[in-house]
């Protein structure tokens, strides 16, 4: 599900040349605060999939609604609540 919506993402993107030291400029319509930089185009694109994947999984973490993108789209924000589990297990095999 957060691959799909990643790509659904990357693919609306908007990328322009801007003059700073990383003068790839990346963002996606309608995601409020996603945007990242990049010294060529596919460190832009790969700064703006990680960016995307934080912003989801914040939005997620804090139960706020995640507009669609494409046809991708979160229904359910109980995702989280299954991945916090996963957390625990985690720990508890590491420990």
């Amino acid at each position: 599900m957060i691959p799909e919506y990643i790509n659904a993402a990357l693919e609306k993107a908007k990328y322009e040349i801007i003059r700073d030291e990383e003068p790839y400029y990346g963002e996606v319509p309608g995601l409020k605060g996603v945007w990242a930089t990049g010294k060529t185009l596919e460190e832009c694109r790969r700064n703006l999939a990680e960016t995307i994947e934080g912003w989801l999984i914040i939005r997620l973490k804090r139960g706020i609604p995640i507009p669609p993108v494409g046809d991708q789209k979160f229904e359910e924000l109980k995702v989280m609540g299954s991945l916090d589990k996963i957390d625990a297990s985690i720990m508890e095999t590491a420990c």
